[in-house]
């Protein structure tokens, strides 16, 4: 049996060259980068050549990366480090109801500390308008905080547009990029955003690290106290061999945007096509206009994502739901209830599939084929 991976959405393989540069820092260079003998140098050489590497693929400067151990502290230090700096000019923050968990249990948090969110719907397609944006938006309102990409139905949201209207508004614009990073091109200046928080392992890089942008100019407390690495935003002797591991995927996925958009758009058709050709009934969850390549979101009338999940796990294909999986039970995905309403079938028989490195039109195929087997035994 031919084991298929499709859930690069979720995680993705640590690229080759990557992994070489890793294992390279990792035997080589060991050395504290705050201190100031040659070993100490030789690692700060590292870690601002990667800083720098990182800013390039997004049109930043240097100074404007901080890393961090992933999105979701990214995604907590833009929050709550910009709400508790900017509390004296108003606690209202406003958000959507279909963000990464990252988000929305960070605004959740702020409500108990006396901040108020205002959560946005979207519509059926999954996307935020920016006319809801700007209804919501108040005087006091301190902080926007709206995915680009949504990581269940790949929905891309209006981020420039949104941006646009906050020009003039004294509200930080904050985005998770997490699933828009290594697929959508990002010029942070055109986007007028000014946080966004990027992953290394959703491009191939390694686990446990990632960064937030930080405008030049931007007001954010700390998380975390003890030291004053990463220009004192946060604290704590650098994860050198990771961040190097992040920056070489970072360049090879920025020197591949318009090969692997074409290819994983590819994949999806293919997928696509074979569900038809095996006439299956199924119905794609989110804007087929506005998404990314790499990501399809399926609803599978008839069938429950428990018995789908499981199933395709036997046949050897790797999928996912956007569904938490708690003391046994498959919970509804948040963002299809958000889309389509706690009654909807959707939420119950979803499956997301997430093209990445290493996936071929024969997988693809294959993997489509198996999935529409099991759909069909599913619902006979």
């Amino acid at each position: 049996m031919n084991n298929i991976y499709l859930d690069h959405a979720a995680t993705t393989p640590v690229h080759p060259m990557a992994a070489e540069k890793m294992g390279a820092i990792i035997q080589g260079i060991y050395g504290n980068p705050s201190s100031i003998h040659a070993y100490g140098r030789q690692a700060r050489q590292v870690l601002d050549e990667a800083r720098v590497k990182i800013a390039r693929t997004i049109h930043a400067n240097d100074k404007e990366i901080v890393f961090t151990s992933g999105g979701t502290e990214a995604d907590n230090l833009a929050i709550i480090g910009a709400a508790y700096a900017n509390r004296d000019k108003g606690k209202h923050v406003i958000t959507s109801a279909i963000e990464h968990h990252a988000v929305l249990h960070a605004c959740q948090f702020l409500e108990r500390e006396g901040f108020e969110v205002t959560y946005i719907q979207p519509d059926q397609n999954g996307l935020i308008h920016p006319e809801e944006v700007e209804r919501s938006l108040r005087n006091d309102t301190i902080l926007v905080s709206i995915m680009f990409v949504n990581n269940e139905v790949g929905t891309i949201q209006p981020i420039k547009e949104i941006g646009s209207l906050l020009k003039d508004h004294q509200a930080y614009f904050h985005t998770d990029a997490v699933q828009a990073y290594g697929t959508e091109n990002i010029d942070v200046n055109d986007l007028q955003v000014d946080l966004m928080a990027i992953s290394s392992h959703k491009i191939n890089g390694p686990k446990g690290v990632g960064c937030l942008y930080i405008k030049d100019g931007t007001r954010i407390d700390p998380l975390f106290y003890g030291g004053e690495q990463e220009l004192k935003r946060r604290p704590g002797t650098e994860n050198l061999v990771s961040i190097a591991g992040f920056a070489e995927a970072a360049t090879i996925t920025s020197s591949m945007l318009e090969e692997k958009g074409r290819l994983y758009q590819q994949l999806k058709d293919e997928f696509i096509k074979t569900l038809k050709a095996e006439k299956v009934d199924f119905v794609i969850n989110g804007s087929e206009e506005h998404s990314v390549p790499h990501v399809l979101n399926i609803s599978f009338p008839g069938t429950d994502v428990e018995s789908l999940l499981v199933n395709l796990d036997l046949a050897g294909i790797a999928a996912s739901s956007g569904s938490a999986c708690t003391a046994g039970s498959v919970e509804p995905s948040h963002v299809l209830t958000a889309m389509f309403g706690s009654g909807s079938d959707r939420t119950h028989n979803s499956i997301r599939f997430s093209f990445g490195y290493g996936n071929t039109l024969e997988q693809a195929a294959e993997a489509a084929g198996k999935t529409a087997d099991i759909v069909c035994r599913l619902t006979r």
